[in-house]
């Protein structure tokens, strides 16, 4: 049974070459919502060359194109969202169950953005100790896997991502809400794939995602970060 509620949510997914994850990502979000407030799903395909455009819609998604760069994908789709509340979800991420009425709970608590705690696929234990901070509310430990859901006014207001970034656009963006708005951390976790962990090897890849936070912490541009991830992490 769904539950009412007078806030409509618009998910947004950007897309490239997803086409093994995306149907089971929006079969699970239509057997777990429980609320009657999800307006849209958007899917936002960055020039997908498999049948990730094609999956999403014929399952019902609102479909749009955008040049490939999540920060692109994701603010094409916030444009043509119709919902008071946009909730942003990469494609190998899942939510918890009743994640909409979370969301909703949250946002008439008082907050304006927010996200859930995350665990990663794997029974490894290295990840799932960096994981484990993310329940931590503080901005170096967030990121896109965590999902993020903010109140569209905000998004507009804050400018929404910020497109000079390739990489670490989620995080980027997600500081500038902790400097203007109530950001909470909700304690039910997200489950998010392991799979480059996997492919390139844990700790290097952490390793390296490590420099990249510490180089912009030291105030090094969005050119320069993806120059780091382009030399050291991408394929």
């Amino acid at each position: 049974m769904k539950l009412n509620n007078h806030n409509s949510i618009s998910i947004i997914i950007p897309v490239f070459n997803e086409a093994t994850t995306i149907k089971m990502l929006l079969e699970y979000l239509r057997e777990n919502s429980v609320t009657n407030a999800i307006k849209e799903i958007i899917v936002v395909d960055g020039g997908s060359t498999d049948q990730s455009f094609a999956i999403a819609k014929d399952f019902g998604a609102t479909m749009l194109r955008a040049k490939k760069g999540r920060a692109k994908q994701m603010n094409i789709g916030a444009k043509h969202a119709s919902g008071e509340i946009l909730y942003f979800l990469h494609a190998d991420t899942f939510p918890p169950k009743q994640f909409d009425q979370y969301i909703l709970s949250a946002i008439e608590t008082g907050f304006k953005a927010g996200c859930f705690r995350m665990r990663f696929n794997t029974s490894k234990k290295f990840l799932q100790f960096f994981a484990w901070f993310s329940r931590i509310n503080h901005k170096l430990c967030r990121g896109g896997d965590q999902s993020l859901f903010v109140q569209k006014e905000l998004f507009h207001k804050s400018k929404g991502y910020n497109e000079a970034y390739i990489i670490y656009e989620d995080t980027e963006f997600i500081g500038r809400l902790y400097r203007s708005a109530k950001f909470t951390v909700l304690p039910q976790h997200v489950i998010t794939s392991a799979r480059k962990y996997e492919q390139l090897g844990t700790v290097r890849l952490q390793y390296h995602f490590g420099v990249i936070h510490l180089k912009n912490i030291l105030g090094f541009g969005p050119d320069q970060l993806y120059d780091y991830y382009k030399k050291n992490i991408a394929n």
